[in-house]
């Protein structure tokens, strides 16, 4: 996708350059280095690098995959696949209390009762309670997004309310079809209020069926899987088979085995997409990225630009003190890709405005953005370019939540020399 960008942002953003370097010319840039003197960059010094920037959603063929199992769910014949459930004619749910630590429920939903949830259950339920939201999907434990999308399912309070629970019901506790190996198995857990209410205007846990508008395939974990809006990856389980409703008291996902923090929402961080390895003295250096909106929102993306020769003060390890500037934020894009029918938002989505399609804000929480600055030049040797985010609360990244358990957020270090 060719991201569309208007005269005037480009029109602000020379101003903006412009007075920039003006008021450089009385002290000194990050790096503490005197920058290029002369005229501002021309307004279309960004106009390449915005032009290849990625689509802002991302084709389902695109994610990047980190799906576990051997073999591969997805990877499997076709005759396999319909006959463990993973087509959407086969799909079976099981809705089931746990027998170690069992719910006072009403119903259960069952393959052996012989009336475990199929998908045309689910769509039932979709005509009254589907809902659609984006969310960047990330791992846990790498530093970038596997991809961004627009989720569509049914809320798991609707399937949870079927088995008319009564008492003794404090979590939700759920797996996919794994090869039919116990040791292979993948589970995650939530709390039963975080099942049944949505908190701080987070959209719902949802049972999804679509992605971008399309049937979910089955490398992205269709026929059916699970979104947590404002959770790692870990937690929106793949090809969806077992609900399982218990009193158990704790959290008892998989993940929490290999020294994960397993309740941590996503971070705000921000990484970026072009940078110039090697470059001329002097001349001014563009820069695109993107941020990652966690639960924390976000307000600012900034950038600084260090002399290798002048090394940092060990005693500042996140660079706190550092002189940071503002990179501008990008506003929403005219083409939003992903492969979206008609390359427009679907009515009733959360968080867009349902007469314009236009985000209600932006940034959008629990989702990405780009980011553009041009970096002033600089005369001949090697520096180190780092970007970092700056929270709706003002905390800067790393911040609140430095430590990698909580998923990774570490500021990025990127190298530029710079010759005559």
């Amino acid at each position: 996708m060719r991201p569309s960008h208007s005269p005037d942002f480009l029109a602000e953003h020379a101003r903006l350059t412009r007075r920039w370097f003006l008021s450089l010319a009385t002290g000194t840039i990050a790096s503490g280095e005197r920058p290029a003197r002369g005229a501002a960059p021309p307004a279309d010094a960004l106009a390449g690098p915005l032009a290849k920037l990625e689509p802002y959603f991302t084709a389902p063929e695109d994610f990047r995959d980190v799906s576990r199992g051997k073999p591969l769910p997805h990877s499997l014949p076709a005759a396999k696949k319909r006959e463990v459930g993973l087509t959407r004619e086969t799909w079976k749910l099981e809705v089931i209390a746990d027998a170690d630590h069992p719910p006072n429920l009403g119903k259960q939903f069952t393959r052996a009762g012989k009336n475990a949830l199929d998908f045309e259950d689910l769509l039932r339920l979709g005509k009254k309670h589907a809902v659609r939201f984006p969310k960047i999907m990330t791992c846990l434990n790498i530093g970038c997004p596997l991809g961004m999308g627009l989720w569509e399912g049914v809320p798991l309070r609707e399937v949870v309310w079927l088995t008319k629970p009564k008492a003794d019901l404090r979590r939700v506790v759920y797996h996919g079809y794994h090869n039919d190996d116990p040791k292979q198995l993948f589970r995650a857990s939530l709390p039963i209020g975080r099942i049944l209410e949505d908190y701080g205007d987070l959209p719902p846990v949802i049972l999804c069926y679509k992605l971008n508008g399309r049937w979910l395939d089955s490398e992205r974990g269709g026929p059916v899987r699970i979104i947590v809006p404002e959770a790692y990856g870990f937690k929106s389980i793949k090809w969806l088979s077992h609900v399982i409703l218990t009193n158990l008291a704790h959290a008892n996902d998989t993940y929490a085995h290999g020294n994960n923090d397993i309740d941590s929402p996503l971070k705000t961080f921000a990484s970026t997409l072009s940078v110039p390895s090697t470059g001329k003295a002097n001349t001014p250096i563009p820069v695109t990225g993107y941020a990652q909106v966690g639960i924390s929102g976000l307000s600012k993306v900034q950038v600084w630009v260090s002399s290798n020769a002048k090394p940092w003060p060990a005693d500042d390890p996140y660079f706190g003190e550092a002189p940071w500037r503002d990179a501008r934020i990008l506003p929403p894009p005219k083409k939003w890709g992903g492969k979206l029918i008609g390359d427009a938002i679907p009515k009733d989505t959360l968080g867009f405005d349902t007469k314009t399609g236009a985000p209600r804000a932006w940034p959008m929480r629990l989702c990405k953005v780009h980011w553009a600055t041009l970096l002033p030049g600089l005369p001949a040797g090697d520096y180190t370019l780092r970007c970092r985010t700056v929270d709706a609360r003002g905390q800067g990244q790393p911040m609140p939540r430095p430590f990698r358990k909580s998923g990774r957020c570490e500021i990025e270090a990127v190298k530029i020399t710079l010759a005559d």
